[in-house]
């Protein structure tokens, strides 16, 4: 049960920090990026591994942006950051 109010909470976390202007995303955001995939694993373990997958699908596809922004970074590429 905590694990469903710790991914409600993350969340609700999430759409408050979409709210906020760009330059004020990025530590909210990044704590966020941290802690999601914990989430997910948990979800694995707690519900199964379908829903782990699904969980996975879901934060890559919110994340793509940073998750292409920290790929670019590690193949030594230097990308723009948007204002």
């Amino acid at each position: 049960m905590t694990l469903i109010w710790l991914s409600i909470a993350w969340v609700f976390a999430s759409a408050a920090t979409a709210m906020l202007p760009m330059r004020r995303q990025y530590v909210p955001g990044i704590a966020l990026l941290v802690a999601a995939p914990v989430l997910i694993v948990m979800a694995g373990f707690q519900f199964g591994w379908i829903y782990a997958l699904l969980g996975l699908a879901a934060f890559v596809s919110m994340f793509r942006n940073p998750l292409r922004y920290i790929a670019a970074r590690l193949r030594g590429e230097n990308p723009e950051i948007p204002e």
